[in-house]
């Protein structure tokens, strides 16, 4: 399952920088992650001082 970033997000951007494909953008209100793209790798969860990415259902 693709990861998935939720209303915790605070749109510092720190999740698109640590993405090895690009597969994260800002989105309305906060970023938002292409499940098409996502690797499920889990390094944007890693860098979100927030914890708002979690893997998704």
């Amino acid at each position: 399952m693709a990861y998935v970033i939720g209303d915790a997000c605070v749109s510092c951007g720190s999740c698109a920088d640590a993405c090895p494909v690009g597969a994260i953008s800002e989105g309305e209100g906060k970023y938002e992650i292409n499940a098409d793209a996502c690797l499920e790798c889990g390094s944007c969860a890693a860098q979100c001082p927030m914890s708002a990415i979690t893997e998704g259902e």
